[in-house]
């Protein structure tokens, strides 16, 4: 009865602005690790490092996500999710213009890891709202957009700091693009995203409150189910996200552009993938749109290594893309579910379960690769994908197929 009470003043919510003004968030958000990875040698040639050394900005950057991610699990008890949202984009804003302004590599690394807390503050927080604030219905929807924003910019940000570059270095986009998107989603947050919970927040929590939230948090065996769910599905996205078009290049003796192309194609078809999946979670459910999701992402993303006709690799990676696209959304949707009353809490742990199986998998795989070639990364990165989806089966449930049937019934 409380949760019906909840939804329906949610109605109240300007959904359409208020769904809009996260995606842009996480979209501004995704602009500076974008650079980083697209001028990574360009930054290295500024500090006289070489890109082994400055690919460490990446680990910097994995490394404040996690541990941002674990403190704010805690924070969300006591404090509203817009507030750690709009502490976030001010951390992600003052990152991006450190990092401007930065005149030597160690400034550099410290000044971008602000930019992972950041990261990890605004996506899990994003989630957390639209639980909050949203009804039922229209949550695997809003998290889908948010989920694509963020993929967005990829194919629209990636030209824009590419061009940006040659004509000003890597400092100009950061100045002509990314401080700006930061700057414009910061309003949008303070105008459009409400300041209070449809649940009253304690005014103050002291470590015993903090530890029966985690307590209640851990001892859910099916909150666990979406943590570690999550850990290998992001570990599986690896042989799409870093690989795919290595792979290309490789086997194929792709040229950069072309490779460049196909890394863009991958992002609109996640993106489409992300959007798509808010329909066949009404139609099939959260958990089972998860479980096929992953599975299908895992078997086509661990194939394509296997094909050796460019005919077939192509369509793998483009349809792995879309399932990981979906997964990523529909998985997100049901941790969302899991417990109500701390939303923030189990998103900020989720959003750490996704960052450590990227950083697991993007290890594991480096060591694959050397030992197996890519064939092996397939099959266990792969792999992967399939334990996930198994997770998902087995242990965890959906808390809302009791609320959807009486909606329905009603």
């Amino acid at each position: 009865m409380k949760d019906d009470f909840i939804s329906e003043n949610k109605e109240t919510v300007s959904s359409r602005f208020f769904v809009f003004s996260l995606g842009v968030s996480n979209f501004a958000i995704s602009a500076m690790p974008l650079l980083v990875s697209l001028l990574l040698v360009d930054i290295g040639n500024t500090f006289g490092t070489d890109v082994g050394l400055t690919s460490q900005m990446n680990t910097a950057h994995s490394v404040a996500a996690v541990l941002f991610a674990l403190l704010i699990s805690a924070w969300s008890m006591r404090s509203s999710y817009r507030f750690l949202l709009v502490i976030g984009l001010v951390l992600s804003s003052v990152s991006a213009l450190g990092c401007f302004l930065a005149l030597d590599f160690p400034t550099m690394l410290l000044l971008y890891a602000g930019s992972g807390a950041g990261y990890v503050m605004v996506y899990s927080m994003s989630l957390a709202l639209v639980g909050e604030h949203l009804a039922l219905e229209k949550r695997a929807g809003a998290i889908g957009w948010v989920v694509a924003c963020g993929a967005i910019v990829y194919f629209v940000g990636a030209p824009l700091i590419a061009v940006a570059a040659s004509y000003g270095g890597w400092r100009f986009p950061v100045a002509a693009f990314i401080i700006p998107a930061l700057l414009v989603s910061l309003m949008l947050a303070l105008i459009s995203l409400p300041s209070t919970r449809s649940q009253p927040t304690p005014r103050s929590v002291d470590w015993r409150s903090s530890l029966k939230g985690f307590r209640e948090v851990f001892s859910n065996r099916s909150a666990l189910a979406c943590f570690a769910g999550d850990f290998f599905r992001a570990s599986s996205f690896v042989i799409i996200l870093v690989y795919a078009a290595s792979f290309g290049r490789e086997r194929f003796l792709h040229s950069r552009e072309v490779a460049s192309i196909i890394v863009l194609i991958a992002a609109l078809c996640y993106t489409i993938g992300s959007l798509a999946s808010g329909q066949f979670v009404k139609r099939f459910g959260r958990k089972e749109t998860t479980v096929l999701s992953a599975f299908l992402a895992g078997l086509l993303g661990g194939s394509y290594v296997f094909m050796p006709y460019e005919a077939v690799y192509l369509p793998l990676v483009f349809a792995a893309s879309w399932f990981f696209g979906m997964v990523t959304s529909s998985a997100s949707s049901l941790s969302l579910e899991q417990i109500p009353s701390l939303r923030g809490t189990m998103m900020s742990i989720d959003s750490a379960a996704v960052n450590l199986g990227s950083a697991f998998g993007t290890a594991i795989g480096g060591i694959v690769l050397l030992l197996l070639d890519y064939e092996g990364l397939g099959g266990i990165l792969g792999t992967m994908g399939g334990i996930s989806a198994l997770v998902f089966l087995l242990f965890s449930k959906d808390p809302t197929c009791n609320q959807q049937t009486t909606q329905t019934q009603h």
